[in-house]
């Protein structure tokens, strides 16, 4: 009997000491892996959330650039993936990794790895044309493109964005005379004639909004900056999805790990420098919890999978 109350009063200290080491989280540095190159939107607001994250908890947190694999293997996912479920590596993951990435059978990331903390961004993306154009929405569009041929730029296949856009056609019963991805696409693009019509981001042409029609957003809540041009989702309800961003962690992360994130990032995203990237670029920035996020993570992935029987 005395044996079994050792044995249960070790258990609790063992127990204690565990539940006391989660409490001191974080005690070392913090990585939150951004898979893409620096300087973009999901970047500069994740450098937001962690110089935020080493005021509050006085530990060293960075943003560290993981780029490689658009379409897939998503390197820095997969570095993600392959870490302690400790919160001391934090995914920053555009809607590609936690919803392609076990689909397309990468296999340090099936089954899925990942819950997500939050989303944050909504990228501005939009499909414009040049002021001249002889068409000045999408309907216009898709009557002119059935007899005359249009050029689409964008900046690659795989992106979901892109799918709209070919979607759309499908559904509006025109296509694309033809279409190229572009490492760059802003006014330049439009000037030179290179591309009709281009799927971008509204801040690579907000230096010549005067000077061009934003016929729609890819967005699923119009954009400040141009609250009269509808969404994607306004115009064909089965295709009303964006192209987003969010925190994410390996899915035996400890919750109050995950409540110390998200309690930070979540403040990061309603404080004065995120909402002036937002003002200044055209985003939409916020904090969607991860309950909700999780249930858009499953709306968007009918919806994927909806768009890519369209496009067989």
């Amino acid at each position: 009997m005395r044996s079994k109350r050792l044995l249960t009063a070790a258990m609790a200290l063992v127990a204690l000491g565990a539940g006391s080491a989660w409490a001191d989280y974080p005690e070392k540095p913090v990585n939150f892996i951004v898979p893409w190159p620096p300087g973009d939107l999901e970047d500069v607001l994740t450098r937001i959330i962690a110089e935020d994250f080493q005021k509050e908890y006085g530990v060293a947190a960075a943003v560290v650039n993981k780029p490689g694999g658009g379409g897939g293997p998503f390197p820095g996912a997969i570095e993600v993936a392959n870490a302690p479920a400790d919160g001391y590596t934090i995914g920053s993951f555009v809607i590609g990794v936690p919803v392609l990435g076990h689909q397309i059978d990468i296999p340090p990331l099936t089954p899925a790895k990942f819950d997500p903390l939050g989303i944050f961004l909504t990228y501005p993306f939009v499909i414009a044309t040049s002021a001249d154009a002889p068409y000045s929405s999408m309907a216009e569009l898709a009557a002119y493109a059935k007899d005359n041929e249009v050029t689409l730029g964008h900046f690659g296949d795989v992106l979901t964005p892109t799918q709209v856009t070919k979607a759309f056609a499908v559904n509006a019963g025109f296509t694309w005379g033809s279409d190229a991805a572009f490492d760059a696409l802003d006014c330049n693009t439009l000037a030179s004639g290179d591309a009709d019509v281009i799927n971008t981001t509204l801040q690579l042409v907000l230096p010549c909004l005067n000077d061009i029609k934003v016929l729609i957003s890819i967005t699923d809540e119009r954009i400040p900056l141009i609250p009269h041009t509808p969404t994607i989702g306004e115009l064909d309800p089965s295709l009303n999805i964006a192209l987003w961003n969010g925190l994410f962690v390996t899915k035996d992360t400890p919750q109050d790990v995950r409540d110390k994130i998200i309690a930070v990032a979540s403040k990061s995203m309603t404080s004065e420098r995120a909402q002036q990237v937002a003002k200044d670029t055209g985003a939409l920035v916020y904090w969607q919890g991860p309950e909700d996020s999780a249930a858009r993570i499953e709306k968007d992935s009918e919806t994927i999978a909806h768009i890519g029987e369209i496009l067989k």
